[in-house]
């Protein structure tokens, strides 16, 4: 109770100097939609010292709140986190504030999991910092015009745009400036904001942060700027993949270890590639367990059409230093800004899970001296590649993997794995009693 009555003082303080009239709160699903509730300050103040209870549902439907578990559907305790407390965008008066889960129930949150992780990581003797690059793209459409084309014909945004347009950015500077003024009231910080491949394709590297904070910020980036967007009568789509004729979209995540002492846990000059052998078991860890943990970071159906041949993005745990074609390319421009960046979750990704995924992996390599294959300069999308190290092909092999795997039941216990995959073998399920356009032309008139 003393805890909570900390927590409640804090977020007192926290909201009087935002002069703060209202906060919403937000509990943050599987798929990592922020869940909305929109509360007086006195009354947050109120459930962050007794409590928030919150509807179990979240984890018993999928992300088109169709429940694939039978249950009363009661609420569960879980509390207010003052230490997450931001200015909400836009009302001058309000606030924001995460909240989870907790308890024996707060085992299932991805988020959980994470802070469990990095504190593990303390333990070690380590600080992690970490930042999440998403692309996307943006359609000149609202909810209602989606609905109304049958999400068929889209209008795209800035139909002219070429990668690193100086045009699109000229035209639409407007535009793109309120989207960073609105990710700077709440605290997240754009370190580039950049055209991409495609018509009204933007990429948008997050500045890295320390500990739950990086991922953190990618959760709200992604959930404010789809409001941002809508506010201005434009879509911003986070799909994995829209269009055999698009590009795919990344949701790229680069990380690193800080020792004791701050210095950079990574980094080590007398060592080949100048990276420490701290840094090669964390590759261990990561490149051996990928594809069996693979429908953590990669947790739609969608984003296995990303993951295919000739559309680049990996389709096997390889890595290489500065290899942009590698599922990990190790970064050692420097010492100081050494760092893996982990290139297989898309832009749609739950940002807890891809953390979740490539620090407990990481972890399990530095506690068990795990050394990597082979690291290569080739291009490993022409490449062959050894079936252990092959991706599963699809959401439902990819959670049948996870299931069976005995060190991802070590790393993130029972609890987690067996609600995570209960999860996607649903939406799996959900995808193949699906019959699409593709099928209808292929074989309609000839089977």
């Amino acid at each position: 109770m003393q805890d909570k009555t900390e927590a409640a003082a804090r977020l007192e303080v926290g909201l009087r100097k935002l002069d703060a009239k209202s906060v919403h709160i937000g509990m943050v699903d599987p798929d990592g939609g922020f869940r909305d509730k929109l509360v007086s300050a006195e009354k947050a103040v109120k459930l962050a010292k007794h409590g928030y209870p919150f509807c179990e549902v979240l984890y018993f439907w999928d992300i088109a709140e169709k429940t694939f578990q039978d249950g009363a559907y009661i609420d569960r305790p879980a509390d207010i986190h003052a230490d997450t407390l931001r200015r909400y965008p836009f009302s001058p008066d309000t606030a924001l504030c995460l909240a989870d889960f907790s308890g024996e129930f707060g085992q299932r949150s991805a988020r959980n999991l994470c802070l469990r992780l990095l504190d593990e990581a303390a333990q070690l003797g380590y600080s992690v910092h970490s930042a999440f690059e998403f692309e996307f793209f943006v359609f000149a459409e609202t909810p209602e015009t989606l609905r109304a084309k049958n999400y068929r014909d889209l209008t795209h945004f800035a139909q002219g745009n070429r990668t690193y347009s100086l045009q699109t950015a000229a035209l639409h500077g407007d535009l793109l400036n309120g989207l960073k003024d609105t990710m700077a009231t709440i605290g997240v910080g754009i370190d580039a904001l950049h055209t991409e491949l495609g018509p009204g394709c933007f990429e948008a590297p997050l500045t890295h942060a320390k500990d739950i904070k990086a991922a953190d910020d990618a959760l709200l980036f992604k959930n404010f700027a789809r409001a941002f967007f809508l506010r201005n009568g434009l879509t911003a789509a986070f799909m994995s993949k829209l269009s055999p004729d698009l590009s795919g979209q990344s949701g790229h995540f680069h990380i690193s270890l800080s020792d004791r002492d701050g210095a950079p846990a990574f980094a080590a000059s007398s060592e080949p590639d100048g990276i420490s052998r701290t840094a090669r078991h964390f590759l261990g860890g990561l490149v051996t367990l990928m594809p069996e943990l693979l429908a953590l970071c990669s947790h739609t159906v969608n984003a296995y059409k990303r993951m295919v041949p000739g559309a680049w993005a990996p389709t096997a745990a390889t890595w290489g230093v500065q290899n942009r074609t590698a599922a990990v390319r190790v970064i050692n421009d420097t010492p100081e800004a050494t760092r893996l960046e982990f290139r297989v979750p898309s832009a749609d990704t739950n940002p807890y899970l891809s953390l979740a995924m490539c620090l407990g992996a990481g972890l399990y390599g530095i506690r068990n001296g795990i050394e990597p294959p082979q690291g290569s300069a080739e291009n490993f999308y022409a490449a062959r590649h050894d079936p252990l190290f092959t991706f599963p092909t699809d959401l439902g092999r990819a959670a049948d993997r996870l299931d069976a795997s005995a060190a991802a039941r070590a790393i993130f216990g029972d609890i987690f794995v067996d609600s995570h995959v209960a999860g996607r073998r649903f939406e799996d399920a959900e995808y193949r009693r699906h019959v699409s356009e593709w099928e209808l032309r292929r074989y309609l008139e000839v089977a």
